[in-house]
């Protein structure tokens, strides 16, 4: 009968012992089995809500993109994802300057706003440019941002900051992005009047009577730099990374602006993808390609992606 070891198993025929006992001269001393990695647990991001005219708060995770947020803010207060018009951080107020976009700080309080009064609008387009700033939220409505002082839009004090535009002359433009109704609005023809159906969010009693306008601001619709976000993705998983740095900021705001100038639109997403680009082209040429590859269907005109460019890899001469 063969002894056991004093660790209760005998080596196999012809084998090693641990320890180097039992092996043959000159053999190195094989690797024992490699210990579990420790597994890195991913955090568990969980994010506070409210309904922007007042609800009980709730809590969200597990989302990768905007529409799976809206879903998860919908289970949580009982609705439907098609009543979110779009969503504002730390403010229930309808501020553009907090508007979620494509990142969402860690500690960032998410209010969704929701669907209020329908209204309708007659309007008779007597210049090019109506003065609106279109944006969308990412799950097929477009809306409001901006109205500029003593434009066409101005003048009609039902049309306020945060109308979701339902549709144009009857035709429903649910569904569309930003960009393909800031251009249905200016292919319209002058001095032929229009109707514009407008959905306008839900308001709390404090926020009854406020006819919201923004003006220009630094990092306008942008999370605080510096700290850890959550970056939503179209496509793909989720990504949590650093906030965008100050040049990164003000490289987007300067690319954002240039957008609402050519396009009549703001998208603080749109503009940070654009600064990536622009920053890995060294050439308008090759910058033109790359957003054509990506970014083909917003049509840019050559002059606006040199002057994205000149904004992003030449700021200093870019300035008046």
């Amino acid at each position: 009968m063969q002894r056991v070891g004093r660790h209760g198993r005998q080596p196999p025929e012809g084998g090693s012992m641990e320890n180097g006992v039992g092996q043959e001269p000159g053999t190195p001393e094989p690797p024992g089995p490699a210990a579990p990695r420790a597994v890195r647990a991913r955090p568990r991001l969980v994010f506070h809500t409210q309904l922007a005219h007042g609800s009980p708060t709730g809590r969200i995770e597990g989302f990768t993109n905007v529409k799976e947020l809206y879903a998860k803010i919908a289970e949580v207060f009982d609705i439907s994802p098609t009543e979110i018009l779009f969503c504002t951080l730390n403010t229930h107020k309808v501020d553009m300057q907090k508007l979620l976009g494509g990142q969402i700080g860690l500690e960032d309080f998410i209010f969704a706003h929701v669907r209020g009064e329908t209204k309708e609008v007659e309007v008779t387009k007597t210049e090019d440019a109506l003065g609106l700033t279109i944006t969308d939220n990412g799950a097929g409505y477009a809306f409001i941002k901006r109205i500029k002082e003593g434009s066409i839009i101005n003048r009609l004090q039902t049309v306020c900051v945060g109308d979701s535009i339902e549709a144009i002359n009857d035709h429903t433009i649910v569904g569309c992005r930003h960009y393909e109704v800031a251009r249905m609005l200016r292919e319209l023809p002058r001095a032929q009047p229009f109707t514009l159906r407008l959905v306008q969010p839900k308001k709390a009693f404090d926020m009854i009577g406020q006819r919201t306008r923004t003006g220009k601001s630094p990092g306008e619709g942008r999370v605080a730099s510096g700290k850890e976000t959550l970056r939503l993705r179209t496509q793909g998983p989720a990504v949590l990374e650093e906030g965008p740095s100050p040049s990164e900021e003000e490289a987007a705001q300067r690319v954002d602006d240039l957008l609402e100038s050519y396009m009549g639109i703001r998208d603080s997403e749109l503009a940070s993808t654009m600064v990536e680009a622009a920053r890995g082209s060294p050439s308008v040429a090759q910058l033109a390609q790359g957003l054509d590859s990506v970014l083909g269907e917003f049509a840019f005109p050559q002059e606006f992606v040199a002057e994205v460019w000149a904004a992003v890899c030449h700021p200093k001469g870019d300035k008046e």
